[in-house]
């Protein structure tokens, strides 16, 4: 979806490699780095967030390679996923942003057309977790409660 509406080519950026292996200078194991990722799931910390944090904080270089799940399939595990995906509610928080922007500056045209953007996007991936599994049959996008969404 990245460059959809636009002519841009995007950006090219490096890739870590995936890594098959243990570091040797890992000291967490995978009980550890599971019961981490809860503790920070319970803070409120989005999943990349979390990944973020044990990166810098703990070291953890990739919770994948240690405990051989995601970093979403352990808080699955764990009951403590969102009932709504992270990047819909990213999708949602554009969206809002942009309409307290026009109900601010109303002539500004380009960002009535993002809102439409941000919203045509919201509706993508809503249909396409509907059809999934990851949101029910019934849930429904409405802009006028989309602040509801994000708590």
């Amino acid at each position: 979806m990245a460059r959809m509406y636009s002519h841009n080519k995007g950006r090219s950026a490096s890739k870590r490699p995936e890594q098959t292996v243990v570091p040797s200078w890992t000291t967490y194991k995978a009980p550890e780095v599971e019961a981490l990722v809860a503790k920070l799931a319970k803070e409120k910390l989005t999943t990349s967030q979390i990944g973020l944090k044990l990166r810098d904080s703990y070291g953890i270089p990739s919770v994948k390679t240690i405990t051989g799940k995601r970093v979403n399939e352990v808080l699955i595990e764990k009951k403590l996923n969102k009932s709504i995906p992270q990047d819909l509610i990213d999708a949602i928080a554009k969206a809002i942003k942009i309409q307290k922007h026009i109900e601010n500056n109303n002539p500004d045209k380009t960002a009535k057309r993002g809102l439409t953007l941000a919203q045509s996007r919201i509706g993508r991936l809503v249909k396409y977790y509907k059809r999934v599994g990851k949101l029910d049959a019934e849930w429904k996008f409405d802009p006028e409660k989309a602040g509801m969404y994000l708590e």
